[in-house]
């Protein structure tokens, strides 16, 4: 028996976003408990991933926004209604990952919440508790996520809201927009949408 020729039929490997798709928009939340708004801006607002956090980590400066303000201004955020048993779902029937432009600090502490999925982000730099920089794992991380699990064999399936997904969704075999803001809909109307779990888990199983 030959053991390395390819499959012929790739197995599916889902990658989900994480804010907006799972969990509420975490910057938002931030913004909602310390009062400043210039952190409400989102990745569904400003296409530029750059120009974006530079906005954030002058007003987290400007305000001395610290780690443990952020850890109390989290500390009760729930995953999105149905968010939980979607994961559960598809994660009987593919593996997957989360592949999120979020901050470990941010992030990793409301895991369990998901069932403790594997989540792919970015992390800040800290002086004590102060946020004074962040690094990227990668320049557009999720693009070359995908491409890294085709290069394994995997079809890969995708579901992101936000400018920073395009170029993941775009890339995956499968891509959803889910319950993406309407600029970005009008922007990519190549890309089918979606706004329920159900269709979403059906969209991204679906034999094709």
């Amino acid at each position: 028996m030959n053991t390395t020729s390819p499959l012929k039929q790739r197995q599916r490997f889902a990658v989900i976003d994480l804010e907006g798709v799972l969990l509420p928009e975490l910057w938002i939340a931030i913004a909602d408990y310390t009062d400043v708004d210039a952190l409400r801006i989102t990745t569904r607002d400003e296409p530029d991933y750059d120009i974006l956090m530079a906005h954030r980590m002058q007003a987290l400066s400007k305000h001395d926004i610290t780690v443990p303000t952020i850890k109390k201004a989290l500390r009760d955020v729930k995953p999105l209604a149905g968010a939980y048993e979607f994961l559960l779902k598809l994660r009987s029937v593919m593996p997957l990952v989360i592949l999120s432009d979020t901050f470990e600090q941010l992030a990793l502490p409301l895991m369990a919440q998901l069932g403790w999925p594997t989540l792919m982000c970015h992390t800040f730099v800290l002086n004590d508790n102060e946020i004074v920089d962040y690094k990227l794992r990668t320049t557009d991380q999720k693009a070359k996520a995908v491409a890294a699990f085709q290069s394994l064999n995997y079809k890969v399936v995708a579901a992101g809201d936000s400018y920073n997904d395009v170029t993941m969704l775009s890339k995956a075999d499968i891509g959803i927009l889910f319950r993406a803001s309407e600029n970005v809909l009008t922007e990519y109307p190549e890309l089918p949408s979606c706004t329920e779990y159900e269709d979403l888990l059906h969209l991204l199983t679906a034999e094709s």
